[in-house]
């Protein structure tokens, strides 16, 4: 089989094809999503050279694989919820994560700053970049119906990397800097 080459040209017009064969302006606010959860995919990547836990490590890869799922439903174009493949379990197991975070740390009696060690500043940066792909969920589902369990899980992923990075603080001995 002959390989074929990376580029295809067909893009430099400044379109691009949702999975499913729709062309659309790669401005258009379904590319800006599924862009944006890829760019967090990314980052979430890069957190993991920073997980020392194997627990948390473990979630982590689970987490990033249902963030791919829903970056392919955003880049299907298709409403059917029958193309979504989150299930209520991994929105609950998500959920329980957070909580069992949560469990192991002092409680929060202020805003805090992000940083002061590698794996709190990246897991912040998972955070953020959630944020938005939340934002841009949102601002889609006005356009076109969004899976209400898709919107869930974004949200409530960025909750974990917010504890997540508490966590990295707490488990490095890193004082919070409070705001």
């Amino acid at each position: 089989m002959k390989k074929k080459k990376v580029y295809t040209r067909k893009g430099d017009e400044g379109f691009t094809t949702l999975i499913g064969g729709r062309k659309v302006s790669k401005a258009d606010l379904r590319v800006e999503t599924y862009g944006t959860i890829d760019e967090l995919n990314s980052f979430v990547a890069l957190l993991l050279d920073a997980i020392e836990d194997p627990d948390d490590y473990r979630y982590i890869m689970r987490l990033n694989l249902n963030l791919f799922n829903i970056g392919v439903y955003i880049a299907s174009g298709n409403e059917d919820d029958a193309t979504f493949e989150i299930e209520l379990a991994e929105l609950n197991a998500l959920e329980a994560a957070i909580d069992k975070i949560d469990a192991e740390l002092p409680p929060i009696r202020h805003f805090v700053v992000p940083g002061r060690c590698v794996g709190n500043a990246l897991a912040n940066v998972c955070r953020t970049v959630c944020r938005r792909a939340e934002r841009l969920i949102c601002r889609l589902n006005q356009e076109s119906a969004v899976n209400p369990r898709a919107m869930q899980f974004i949200n409530r992923a960025s909750d974990y990397f917010f504890v997540l990075g508490r966590k990295q603080h707490f488990i490095h001995n890193v004082e919070e800097t409070a705001w």
